[in-house]
């Protein structure tokens, strides 16, 4: 059994204005549909059941439009910041009450089209607190920030980027509750943190993948991922 997807939609997406001045990224319309229509008839195409949504900014809209997640055979729960954004990590704090005891998580701009079973698989082996999946990127489609050798996360950095950094950080991690223990409750706190700290603690497994992510985080990125998609 697939476990759940935490997606993290809650941001301000300041880069996308004034695309984003009144709707959420997650609805910015690709090739004539929302960006999480297409995200989450992804996720089911993986064997994906269940989805929280850690919302923010207009995340009203985002649970008008989605509902229970019936339309795309997914059940949706929603997890709200509050007046206060909480950050990528303190987001999924806030929201464990949601999940299990392990999930995956995946942010509201990214489409990932690689193998979440196999991902799942060497997780539960690796019997740490979290996995992060990496691609060899280059420097290609995003500033490489990871130091990746021999199947190991040798650094990972978003602001100290060094030339051996060669791999950057897919997009896609997979998490126990218990990694959440080092997040203050209700604090304001970035995932990538989370993911040093975890290193830091050899309690951090990887991941190599093969196939390039898509993001729609940027106008190039819009524009790519929309070709992408056309038959």
């Amino acid at each position: 059994m697939m476990l759940p997807v935490v997606i993290l939609a809650g941001g301000l997406a300041t880069r996308l204005r004034p695309l984003t001045t009144h709707i959420p990224k997650a609805l910015i319309e690709i090739n004539y549909e929302p960006f999480i229509a297409h995200q989450l008839r992804l996720l089911k195409a993986q064997g994906i059941s269940e989805v929280v949504l850690c919302l923010g900014y207009l995340g009203e809209m985002v649970q008008d439009y989605l509902g229970d997640g019936s339309n795309f055979g997914i059940k949706l729960q929603y997890s709200f910041d509050g007046e206060i954004l909480l950050g990528t990590a303190g987001s999924i704090k806030k929201a464990l009450a949601y999940l299990p005891d392990n999930f995956f998580v995946m942010y509201g701009d990214s489409y990932l089209p690689c193998d979440f079973d196999s991902i799942q698989a060497h997780f539960l082996a690796s019997r740490k607190q979290a996995l992060m999946t990496v691609f060899q990127n280059e420097g290609q489609w995003d500033k490489s920030n990871v130091e990746f050798v021999d199947g190991e996360i040798i650094k990972y950095d978003k602001v100290d980027i060094t030339p051996a950094m060669k791999y950057i950080d897919y997009g896609l991690g997979v998490f126990s509750q218990a990694a959440f223990d080092w997040v203050p409750e209700g604090s304001i706190f970035d995932l990538a943190a989370l993911y040093q700290q975890l290193l830091a603690q050899d309690q951090l497994a990887s991941f190599e993948v093969q196939e390039r992510f898509y993001e729609i985080g940027s106008h190039s990125g819009i524009q790519e991922f929309s070709e992408y998609l056309l038959p």
